[in-house]
Formats: C-alpha cells, structure tokens, sequence
C-alpha cells in the first residue's frame, strides 16, 4: 500500500483545524482539556513536522520522576554538566536542550513552537552533529503545575522518549499516566532502571518486574521497547554523571542515530506512523467528549430558556392587566381625553364626537412627557424583577453543574438582572413608542381620518395608543380596576372615533406586539449572559461530524500505518 503525501499532509492540515476548534470551544473537566491539549500540541509539534520531512532533526526526550536520575543521564549523554542535578526538587524546572545551533533555530520553529523562551534552557554547541536534538524534561511528578505542563507537551512533539525511574521508584503511579500516552501515540521508548542493587539475581529480579509491568500495561518490553539497567553508585567523578560504560547501551543508541541518517530516517518513520495510528482513537476520544458536551450544553442554555420564558410570560400577563400603572399617570390622561364635556359628548354617539374633537382636544394641553416616562418607568421596574429572578433561578440552578458552576460562582452580576438592563430595556421602549407614530402615520385608515385628529397630533395619539396595549375595556369595570377602567373606557371612545373601530384594534394589536418582540428581546440579552458560559451546541455537534469524518479518513489513508507506508509517503514527491 501506498499513501498519497499530499493528503497526508492535507489530513494534517484538517486536523490542526479541528484540534484549534477544539481549543476555542472550552472543553469541559479535566480529562476533556488533557486529551484536547494533547491533541493540538501532538498535531503541531509532531505530525505537522513529520509529515512535511522525515529529516527534521529527531527530538529524544528524557523523562522521569523527581530524583530518577534523568539529569544525570542526560549529562552523561552530553559529556559535560549541561542539566543541573541536586537534592532540591524539582530540580530541572524548565526543558534543557542539547543540539547543534543549526538544529536548535529549527526545532524551536517547528516541534517546540509556541513554548514560551524562560521554559527552555538552550545548550547549542557546534561540536554536536545536526539531525539530533535531546531534551531533558521536567520531572512528570513535579508538584509545580507548569512543569507537569511543559513535560506533557514535550511528550507530544518527541520522536523517541527515554523513560528513566529506579530500582525502587519504577511502580509508582504517577509516571504511568505518561506513560500510557507514550503508548497511546505509538511512542518509541527506551526504559532506563537507575540504582539497580549490585547482586545478578536481585537485579534479574527487579528487572523482570519492570518488563512484566511494562508488558501488562501493553508496552512490549521484549519486542519493541527497550531496557537499559543501571547500577547503584555509578556515578563518575563529578557527581554530575553516570560513569560512560554503564551507560553504554543508551550513548551507542544515541551515536548511531547521531551518524546515521538512515537510522534516523527509519526512527522518525516508525514514531510517525504511530502518531497516525493513535490520533485515530485520541481524536475519537475527542469527539465523544465534544458529543457529551453537546448534550450537557444544550440541557443548560434549555434551562436558561424554559426560566427566562417563565418569568417573560408573567411580566406579560402583569403588563396585560395593566395594574402596574401609576394611578397619577393614568388622571393625567383621564383629565385630557375627558376634558371638559366629552363624557357628555360620547353619549351621543360616534358622530358628535368626531365632530366635538377638533373643539375639545388640543396638543398644548396634552400629558404626553408626563404620561410616556410614567409609563416607561413603571414598565422598566416591574421587567427588572422579572428579569432579577428569572437570572436568580437560572444561577441557582446552574450553581450546581460541573461544568458552569465555578463561572457561576465568581460572576456576583449573573444573580441578578444586568447592569444595562435598564438603560437596554428603556432605548427599547423608547423605539416602540416612535413606532406608534410611525404605524399611525402610515395605517390606511388613519390617513382618512387623521385629519380629524389632527389639532391633537400623531404623538398624543400614540400616547393613547400605547396606554390601550396595557388597559381596555373588555371586561373590566371602575370597581375592579379603579382609574384604569375609566381612562381605558374614554381612551377607546377617542382612538375609535379617529379610526373606527376595527382599524383601532388593528393598531393596539400591532402595537402590542411589537412591544412582546421589544421585550422578548431584552429578556434574550438577558439569558445571553448565561448562553455564553457555555459553547453553542450547534457548534458542538458540527465538531463532533468533522473529528469522525476525519478520523475516518485517517484510519483509510494510511492503514496499515507501518513506518514504511510512512517512509515512502514523506519522502515520495508530491504526486
């Protein structure tokens, strides 16, 4: 089988944007940023280069856990003290670099891209033949969080790992977490046991349960993963390194890689190709989280919806029985539209009281400030207390899911309605009440019989148009509703003798609508505040098609996935 570069490489391409998708869309727990980190940091430090040259410098990583002895194995490799060793742990607290000054400037532009400079301690030297570049990790273990980081990124960009524990240190449990990634991405990997006792059989002892346990944990350490013993006080002279004939396995395997580009070659091949063999299942992994998340994110924002629907449904049907109106208010319009003998005038009928509202009502005499900021103040408090709760409820719910429970927490403003609330709901207020003049002025009818109102004016007709959304007649007496009644009663006796009565109902409806969509919309900017803790689910569940398709599609480019598919593919030229 053969593998077409080119998609190798457009493959590549696909998942770098998935793995930054994946990154902006705030994976939710531990496990879901881990596996997200891992795999952004494993396309970019590793299978983009690879993919693009098999000739990349190799990037031989040393690994363990605090006072393993790594620094110490790296020195030797090195031939000089270039690592710091030491009782103070954790001793190596930024990545140590070994390399040619050539493969140095390389490197830091392709595998180790994007690691801030003050993390990685540069020794270049001109002696160290190119196409080799070995790094000595911070301990796995360390109890400083950014150095578990730094590690774990290392272990995504390396082409080979030299996991180093000690006779007494090799079960612990930490180092297998990394571990069972350098398994999971195909990883080669050489074992290094340090401080092994000086007997032959308590050494085979030891060394058979390090290759049992390496074998139960599927890292086949009689086949392709290899191990190095070293024994107890084998350091040299300067305590900074081990004595070079005990290390001896590790420094041939380091110098014919050094002096051999085939080696290297076939090496950079096998760690590719199992890249491509475990982005498969990681990025699985990836779309199940993502899928989850999905769900969880859609069941919040429905939440949030159903709470907020709940309280904007109440702030309606309040709105509605008009009770929320200052008595004042409602006397100042009472006083106009009733103004000196209209009550009388109605009486006889629609026609004397067209005739009679030219004579009676005049726009210098009408309340309309006094009216529309009474009324839009009482309408902004009564939508703040719903607002309030409804964010209360939603809050308190949301308090106690895992995934938007620390937001919740440390955001005080989202127990309650929106600093802008106010100023948001009145700018919207203040549109809808233009809007009237703007609906009457252009309803048909009213153009007819707008003449006959003219000497009150669009505005004061407006007023009495958006009082009618809030108070009417149907049904309502002075006992039940006290001023409101009567103000609705002469309100509707006034709009229907300018517009009849069916174009009157026209426009309180228009009206009344528009004014739900004013509402719904400050109410929708309300619940955003929460929607926006959360990534959208449309989002989510577009992700989770794209990682399967393409995981998909890696699986079939390039199974079987053996380090000489891999080769031929790399090196083929572009077809």
């Amino acid at each position: 089988m053969t593998v077409d570069p080119r998609r190798l490489r457009l493959l590549v391409d696909r998942l770098a944007e998935l793995a930054a998708r994946r990154i902006a869309l705030a994976p939710a727990g531990a496990g879901a940023r881990l596996r997200a980190t891992q795999f952004r940091d494993h396309v970019a430090g590793h299978l983009r280069v690879r993919a693009n040259s098999l000739d990349a410098p190799l990037l031989v990583l040393l690994l363990g856990p605090t006072g393993a002895g790594k620094s110490t194995l790296f020195n030797t490799i090195a031939g000089r003290s270039a690592s710091p060793t030491g009782v103070l742990r954790p001793t190596t607290r930024a990545a140590v670099i070994l390399a040619n000054r050539d493969d140095v400037a390389t490197i830091r532009s392709t595998a180790l891209a994007g690691i801030p400079t003050d993390r990685l301690r540069v020794v270049a030297d001109a002696a160290v033949p190119t196409g080799l570049v070995l790094v000595d990790a911070p301990d796995i273990d360390s109890i400083e969080h950014p150095n578990r980081e730094l590690a774990d990124r290392l272990v995504e960009a390396a082409d080979l790992a030299i996991f180093v524990t000690t006779a007494t240190r090799y079960a612990d449990r930490v180092p297998w977490a990394v571990l069972e990634r350098v398994r999971e991405r195909g990883l080669p990997l050489v074992v290094v046991v340090n401080r092994l006792p000086p007997g032959a059989a308590d050494r085979e002892e030891i060394l058979g349960d390090v290759r049992r346990l390496f074998d139960e944990f599927g890292l086949d350490v009689s086949g392709g993963v290899e191990l190095v013993g070293v024994g107890e006080g084998s350091l040299a002279g300067d305590g900074e390194s081990l004595e070079r004939g005990t290390a001896e396995p590790i420094l041939a395997r380091i110098a014919r890689l050094r002096g051999d580009l085939a080696a290297r070659r076939e090496l950079a091949a096998r760690a590719l190709a199992g890249s491509l063999s475990g982005i498969t299942v990681l990025v699985e992994r990836i779309a199940d989280d993502v899928a989850h998340e999905a769900i969880d994110a859609a069941a919040l924002r429905r939440s949030a919806a159903e709470t907020y629907g709940r309280e904007l449904a109440a702030l309606r049907e309040e709105l509605g029985r008009g009770r929320f109106l200052r008595d004042e208010a409602l006397r100042h319009w009472q006083r106009y539209v009733g103004a000196d003998d209209i009550t009388r005038i109605f009486s006889r009928g629609i026609g004397a009281v067209r005739g009679a509202i030219t004579a009676l009502l005049r726009p210098s005499t009408a309340p309309i400030a006094e009216v529309r900021e009474a009324t839009a103040d009482d309408v902004v408090a009564i939508a703040r207390i719903h607002a309030a709760e409804g964010a209360r409820r939603v809050a308190t719910a949301w308090a106690d899911e895992p995934a938007v429970s620390s937001a919740v927490d440390d955001r005080a403003d989202l127990w309650t309605a929106s600093s802008g609330f106010e100023t948001d709901l009145r700018a919207r207020l203040d549109e809808w009440i233009a809007s009237i003049a703007v609906d009457i002025a252009e309803t048909g009818e009213g153009k007819r019989r707008l003449a006959r109102g003219a000497s009150i004016g669009v505005n004061a007709i407006g007023v009495g148009v958006m009082l009618a959304t809030f108070i009417h007649t149907a049904g309502l007496t002075g006992t039940e509703v006290g001023i409101a009644a009567g103000t609705a009663f002469l309100n509707q006796k006034l709009l229907s003798a300018l517009f009849g009565e069916a174009a009157m109902v026209e426009l309180i409806a228009r009206a009344r609508s528009r004014l739900e969509a004013s509402l719904a919309a400050a109410f929708d900017r309300e619940q955003a505040r929460f929607d926006g803790l959360v990534p959208s689910p449309v989002a989510l569940e577009a992700l989770v098609e794209d990682l399967r398709h393409v995981a998909a599609d890696v699986r079939d480019a390039t199974a079987p996935a053996s380090s000489a598919v891999v080769a031929g593919a790399v090196n083929a030229p572009d077809r």
